[in-house]
């Protein structure tokens, strides 16, 4: 365990790029893992997640090699690994790599992870897979087993939001021609559908009763491509989120991904009363990306909905940290989901926020935080084994009267290895125990 402490930095600010977007980079590991052909991925998130899903597609088959650009990586049909396939901390590798595997017939895998993964639910991923011919062996959670079938098609309703299980049936059912719907109560990020169509597969997005309705199409050969990585929104949220929180604080990050999806937590700092810009605004690989800018000014409280929650779901505990900086009430609800991520971060980002000082009130799917307009900090926060949770409250203690600790920040390597140089290089200080 490697405790950190983040000390007041009156003087944040500046430009930094970011690295990779981690749903993106899983995402184009495994979309070229499949198709035909040498797809070309530049800007790939260097991280522990990502690194599993890495190891596991070659695990399957895949062909991988570096040039000086990024990867080269030659898709075939999968295969039955000789080892089980170690997902380590990542749900996205776990539930994605479950879906793309579960319609090669007769291929079989064991899933496994960390003992944090261990306890988070897959049932949410195997009913739909199960429903379209995958056979799963195990309970909830790892170790799973799978066989990979001929799969028949599905029309789901999923009972949540969830990009992880909207991707593992689509990706699914790139191996059948029959049928494939699914239907959101919201639109979840649309990382999937967007490269779908980087890759050449068709697919539809339409507005139904009961929410968002993604089909695939009739073509679903994945046809080799480049994809080019563009900055992570849910990592520059921390650097948006201290330059909004301290006074006289900008801070731009270049070339980051500002699909509308993924925005909520930028809109949100806007709606506090932060200022933000956008510039050089492009596209890339499919995905619009801009320059932002983030600079303090008074912060309001703000009231989070259920139907906003898709669009900032990993940036609500960073959210609850600047809410706690506005002065008055800041209700979020709709947030359950929250309890089955890394940790219980309802729990966690509460907890860390009483014993800083900050009145707040946890629910079992909402979250109030009462605000005074500042935060006395001064104490050691338990991170749960929680990369965001870490995070969040390193970028608190920047902002706070006094340094907040974090009893361990090992865990931020798995999405952000790079959050404590870049944090470092506009101005915050954060220190060793």
């Amino acid at each position: 365990m490697t405790p950190l402490i983040a000390h007041p930095s009156p003087k944040f600010g500046g430009e930094t790029d970011l690295p990779g977007d981690k749903s993106i980079s899983h995402r184009a590991l495994i979309f070229s893992a499949l198709a035909e052909g040498t797809s070309k991925v530049t800007g790939l998130l260097v991280s522990d997640d990502v690194r599993a899903t890495e190891e596991a597609v070659k695990a399957f088959g895949a062909h991988i090699e570096r040039d000086t650009e990024g990867l080269l990586i030659t898709g075939r049909d999968w295969e039955s690994p000789s080892d089980p396939i170690d997902c380590g901390n990542s749900g996205t590798s776990a539930r994605l790599l479950m879906g793309a595997a579960a319609g090669f017939e007769g291929l079989s895998a064991r899933f496994i992870g960390d003992e944090s993964l261990s306890s988070r639910p897959m049932g949410r991923v195997m009913t739909p897979l199960r429903r379209m011919g995958a056979v799963f062996t195990g309970d909830d959670t790892l170790p799973i087993d799978l066989v990979g079938a001929k799969l028949g098609g599905i029309d789901y309703a999923s009972p949540v939001a969830s990009a992880q299980v909207k991707s593992a049936i689509l990706l699914a059912g790139l191996q059948t021609d029959a049928p494939v719907r699914v239907v959101e109560p919201h639109l979840s990020r649309d990382h999937t559908e967007v490269m779908l169509a980087q890759f050449g597969v068709d697919g539809a997005m339409d507005e139904v009763e009961n929410g968002i309705a993604i089909s695939l199409g009739d073509n679903r050969k994945l046809s080799a491509t480049r994809i080019d990585v563009p900055g992570d929104p849910s990592s520059a949220a921390f650097a948006w989120a201290a330059g909004a929180m301290i006074p006289g604080a900008s801070v731009t990050t270049r070339r980051v991904c500002v699909n509308a999806t993924r925005t909520g937590f930028v809109e949100m700092l806007e709606r506090m009363g932060a200022k933000v810009t956008l510039s050089n605004q492009t596209v890339l690989s499919g995905e619009p990306v801009a320059d932002v800018t983030v600079a303090h000014d008074r912060l309001e409280p703000i009231s989070l909905s259920a139907e906003e929650v898709p669009a900032l779901i990993d940036e609500i505990p960073i959210l609850a940290c600047v809410a706690a900086m506005a002065d008055g009430e800041s209700v979020f609800e709709g947030i359950a989901e929250l309890k089955v991520k890394e940790s219980d971060r309802i729990g966690a980002t509460a907890a860390g926020l009483i014993a800083n000082g900050v009145t707040a009130a946890p629910g079992e799917d909402s979250l109030r935080i009462f605000g005074k307009g500042k935060v006395a900090g001064g104490r050691i926060i338990s991170t749960r084994h929680d990369h965001r949770i870490a995070m969040a409250f390193l970028t608190l203690g920047l902002a706070a009267e006094s340094a907040i600790t974090v009893d361990n920040a090992d865990p931020i390597a798995t999405s952000f290895p790079d959050f404590t140089a870049i944090m470092r290089g506009l101005g915050g200080v954060i220190t060793a125990r």
